[in-house]
């Protein structure tokens, strides 16, 4: 069988899944079916020694497994549902895998509705999103030189933008802080992961600000987004959206002589299109003001394309970063491929909850978001190995995970060990996780997870304390070292 036979068929089980087809879908899996013998009722003593040692309060559930069988070695509260946090973009990036194939990528388009004559479009012009995560201003700028190259200087029709390939979506989490750019909204059409660039500079009368949509090449100024500094020490950013901008204010207090941060965008479309319109500006082409168009208005023949860069790539940058806006959008588009195109965030999520459950045969799962940055998404360690197991079939997840490199007991490097962890790594307020794989030169490689959360910790802090709460460094810090601990054990227990 060829790679791409095997893909395809591979992808055909699964999108079967999707379609009903539960009890048969998985048939012939080596994957093994839980069984109560699987797990152990308690871990081993050194393992309990080394959880009270944590201190972490809360609860903790791991599993370790060998990665080719599935054999479970050892468990600790297997079964307990607790956040994966950012461990979740494994299970996002295999679903994608499984449902888009390696190859796939995403496309913004612009589209004409008439001709070019004399350097002016007789017509609209339709900038078309197609659910892009890694579109930048300078790939705008792509798109604006083919423009040019086709004599393009001026649009006598409307200039319309499309972000309906994926539905809204106002924030990735509500319960964040408004400020913070790892949670932006997410849409169709996304650029420079849905945030812009905020820089102030001590001046003799206050401050220089600057927000800008800044990638390598361009850096053009925003005026959907603004900023005013108020003389006042907390709160340090207020929000608010009116009249279509996204208005700031910011704490003088809080700032230094100079400095900048990336802020989210709550209206992706309109920011993408106003950035197209400034670079095509300054590259000689005028547009009208962009409209968002309305259903049914995306006809035209196409111009000019801009097409990601393959699926795997995408996924290493996101695994690499973890970087939400990316795993909401590869989500919600693999989700859309195995049916309509959900209607929220939280319905994409429900089924790629349903096809993971399905496929791992359990029912605990349950998945708020794709990037695992809401709490409320529970997943069991056992799930999570289960998932890993089937994963490292054909080797494509374990390749794409981060590299790791062991640990002591006191968290200090170990150079030179030959044992080789890939994983992703998981952390909110008082949350910690790790999961993937451990690897080491002719021994069993080894597939696990551990998950470690004080929600109740967690649910007590006030909105104010959510970016940096008071213990929160020291308690992740406690959950890394327990991590590193228990991954030594079991390669000296289990690769020794």
């Amino acid at each position: 069988m060829t790679d791409d036979a095997h893909l395809l068929s591979r992808r055909a089980v699964l999108a079967g899944l999707m379609a009903g087809a539960a009890g048969s879908a998985w048939a012939g899996s080596p994957l093994p079916r839980p069984r109560p013998t699987d797990f152990t009722p308690g871990q081993p003593p050194a393992a309990q020694g080394l959880i009270a040692r944590a201190k972490l309060g809360g609860k903790t559930g791991y599993v370790v497994a060998d990665a080719a069988t599935g054999q479970v070695l050892e468990a600790h509260n297997p079964m307990l549902p607790l956040p994966p946090a950012s461990t979740a973009k494994a299970i996002t990036a295999f679903y994608a895998l499984e449902n888009l194939g390696a190859g796939y990528r995403f496309q913004t388009r612009v589209l004409v509705t008439g001709p070019i004559q004399g350097g002016r479009l007789e017509g609209d012009l339709i900038l078309l999103g197609g659910g892009d995560p890694v579109l930048d201003s300078d790939d705008l700028g792509d798109l604006v030189a083919d423009l040019r190259a086709a004599g393009l200087r001026e649009v006598r029709g409307r200039f319309l933008f499309d972000a309906a390939a994926l539905p809204q979506v106002q924030a990735i989490d509500p319960d964040q802080p408004d400020h913070v750019g790892y949670n932006p909204s997410v849409s169709g059409l996304n650029l420079n992961f849905n945030r812009v660039y905020f820089e102030w500079t001590r001046a003799n009368a206050g401050w220089n600000v600057v927000m800008d949509a800044r990638a390598r090449r361009y850096r053009p100024a925003v005026q959907s987004a603004r900023m005013r500094i108020v003389n006042r020490d907390t709160p340090i950013y207020t929000y608010a959206r009116g009249n279509g901008v996204d208005d700031w204010t910011v704490a003088s207090r809080a700032l230094g002589n100079e400095g900048g941060r990336w802020l989210p965008v709550r209206d992706p479309g309109a920011y993408t299109a106003e950035v197209f319109q400034t670079i095509a500006a300054a590259e000689g082409i005028i547009l009208p003001r962009p409209q968002r168009a309305a259903p049914g208005q995306v006809q035209g023949a196409e111009i000019a394309r801009r097409e990601s860069p393959p699926l795997t790539e995408i996924l290493r940058g996101m695994l690499k970063h973890s970087t939400n806006l990316t795993a909401e959008t590869v989500g919600m588009t693999t989700s859309k491929t195995l049916g309509a195109t959900p209607e929220s965030l939280r319905g994409s999520a429900s089924r790629m909850q349903g096809w993971l459950n399905a496929g791992v045969e359990s029912s605990r799962a349950r998945f708020h978001d794709h990037s695992g940055l809401s709490d409320r998404s529970q997943v069991p360690a056992a799930d999570m190995v289960r998932a890993l197991v089937l994963a490292a079939r054909d080797g494509r997840l374990p390749m794409l995970l981060k590299e790791a490199p062991m640990r002591d007991d006191l968290g200090r490097l170990i150079k030179n060990h030959p044992a080789q962890i890939r994983a992703k790594t998981g952390t909110l307020n008082f949350v910690s996780a790790l999961a993937g794989y451990v690897q080491q030169p002719g021994k069993r490689d080894l597939a696990f997870a551990i998950f470690s959360a004080d929600e109740p910790r967690r649910a007590a802090l006030r909105p104010e304390e959510r970016e940096r709460p008071a213990g929160g460094k020291s308690w992740n810090t406690s959950a890394r070292v327990l991590q590193g601990n228990l991954i030594s054990r079991w390669v000296s227990l289990y690769q020794g």
